[in-house]
C-alpha cells in the first residue's frame, strides 16, 4: 500500500444560521448532523480522469476505467498498476470516452466485462456504446468484443451528456443511462420525452443484449422497445439498494435542479417539462415544477433551483460493509463542481443529507463504492494524476 494515510473528522453540522439558510431554501433534508471519524489511504497514484471501476471477485484487485481510454488493474494491497488492452475504439472529446465499466454478475463462470463509451460514426457524429469483451485477468487483455447497444439519434451539437452508468439486477438484466446530449429543444419534443428515440433514458436489456419481454414499452407501437424509464437529462448515478432491490439514480439539472429519483419501470420522470431547474440561457425558472405536471415521477430529493449551491452528482453506492458500523443501508453520492463526497440517509423514500466527507479536498468525486472484503469506501477522483483513495475508520 502506498504511504500516505490521513485521519479526518467531517464534520456537517449547522449552525442556526445555517440551518435557518437551509429552510429558507427548503433544501430537502438540511438538518443538524453529527460527524463521522475516518483516515484517506491512497492505493495508487496517476489516474487520468478516472470514471467507474469494478472489483474482481476473489482476486482482490479493482478495474479503474480512463476517461481518455484507458482501462487500468489495481492490486490494491501494493499500489501497483498495470493496463488492460482490447479496448474498443473509442471517442475520447468533451465528457466522452471510455466512461462507466461493471462485471457481469456471474463473472466466475461467465468473463464478461460490461463496458460504456463515446464513438462516432461515419459523418463525426458521436454516441453512447454499451458492449462487452471477455477479460482475461493473467493476460491482461480483452477479447470477444461485442456491441449491445448504440444509442440514436447521434448527435454532433455537443461532446456532453453521454449518461453512460451501468448496473445489474437480481436477475443479472443490465440497466444504463444515456443523456440528452445537451439539447437545447425544450418541450414536449425534446429527446428525453420522445419515445421514439434513445437519448435521456434508461435501458433495460438481457446480459447478452436481447430485450426483455416485459420491458414496459414493448409492445407501444414506434416507442423503443429497450426504455426502461424517460424524462432524463444526463444521469450520472444507478445503483439498486441491497435490501429493497430498487433502483436509484441521480442526474444533472440545468443551473441546479439535480435530482435524486427512484426509478419505476416506464415512468416519466419529467426532463425538460417538470423540473426544478433553471434555464442557463435566461436565468428564468423551468415551469412548471414537477408536483404540477401530471403523469410525471417527482424526485424523493432535490435541489432546489434558487438555492445557493446545488449538487452536479456523479457516482452513487449503497453502504453495505462492515468498517463503518453506523452507515449501514446509507447512499453515499459524488459531488463534482462543490468536490467532496455526499453522505445521505435513506429511510424508505426519505432521504437526508448527513455530511460532506472529503471536503476541503479540492477533488471532483467521480465515483465511489464499496470494497468486498473489508468494507472500506473506495473514491475515483476526476482529475489528471489523480489517486485512487479509499476511506477507512479512524484509528484510536
Amino acid at each position: 500500500m502506498l504511504a500516505r494515510t490521513r485521519r479526518i473528522r467531517a464534520d456537517f453540522t449547522l449552525t442556526a444560521s445555517a440551518l435557518a439558510l437551509a429552510v429558507a431554501f427548503a433544501v430537502p433534508g438540511a438538518h443538524a448532523q453529527e460527524e463521522s471519524a475516518y483516515e484517506i489511504e491512497t492505493v495508487a497514484e496517476g489516474f487520468d480522469n478516472a470514471w467507474g471501476m469494478a472489483f474482481v471477485p476473489e482476486d482482490g484487485r479493482l478495474l479503474v476505467s480512463e476517461r481518455p481510454g484507458r482501462l487500468k488493474l489495481v492490486d490494491r494491497d501494493s499500489g501497483e498498476v498495470e493496463e488492460i488492452s482490447g479496448l474498443p475504439d473509442i471517442h475520447a472529446q468533451g465528457q466522452g470516452g471510455l466512461l462507466d465499466i461493471a462485471l457481469y454478475p456471474d463473472f466466475a463462470d461467465e468473463n464478461w466485462l460490461y463496458m460504456a463509451w463515446s464513438g462516432i460514426n461515419d459523418d463525426g457524429q458521436s454516441s453512447t456504446y454499451i458492449g462487452r469483451a471477455r477479460l482475461d485477468i493473467d493476460a491482461l487483455e480483452l477479447s470477444d468484443l461485442e456491441e449491445l447497444f448504440v444509442a440514436e439519434p447521434f448527435d454532433d451539437a455537443g461532446q456532453g451528456h453521454y449518461g453512460s452508468r451501468i448496473a445489474f439486477d437480481s436477475d443479472n438484466r443490465v440497466y444504463f443511462s444515456v443523456g440528452d446530449r445537451q439539447s437545447k429543444d425544450f418541450g414536449p419534443q425534446h429527446y428525453a420525452q420522445d419515445l421514439t428515440g434513445d437519448l435521456g433514458k434508461i435501458h433495460r436489456l438481457e446480459a447478452d443484449g436481447s430485450v426483455p419481454e416485459d420491458n414496459p414499452f414493448v409492445d407501444v407501437e414506434e416507442a423503443r422497445d429497450t426504455i426502461w424509464s424517460y424524462g432524463h437529462r444526463n444521469p450520472q448515478g444507478l445503483a439498486f439498494h441491497p435490501e429493497t432491490g430498487e433502483l436509484w439514480q441521480n442526474e444533472h439539472g440545468e443551473n441546479n435542479g439535480d435530482e435524486i429519483n427512484v426509478i419505476q419501470g416506464g415512468g416519466n420522470f419529467g426532463w425538460p417539462i417538470a423540473t426544478w431547474g433553471v434555464d442557463y440561457r435566461t436565468g428564468e425558472r423551468f415551469a412548471p415544477t414537477p408536483p404540477e405536471v401530471a403523469d410525471t415521477v417527482d424526485p424523493v430529493y432535490w435541489w432546489e433551483s434558487d438555492h445557493p449551491e446545488g449538487f452536479p452528482p456523479s457516482g452513487l453506492t449503497f453502504y453495505d460493509g462492515d468498517a463503518f458500523e453506523g452507515w449501514q443501508g446509507n447512499m453515499f453520492m459524488g459531488n463534482l463542481a462543490h468536490q467532496y463526497l455526499g453522505h445521505f440517509s435513506v429511510n424508505g423514500m426519505e432521504v437526508e443529507m448527513e455530511e460532506r466527507l472529503l471536503d476541503g479536498e479540492g477533488w471532483r468525486i467521480r465515483d465511489v463504492a464499496v470494497g468486498p472484503d473489508n468494507g472500506y469506501l473506495y473514491v475515483l477522483i476526476d482529475d489528471s494524476n489523480a489517486p485512487l483513495v479509499r476511506l477507512v475508520p479512524a484509528s484510536d
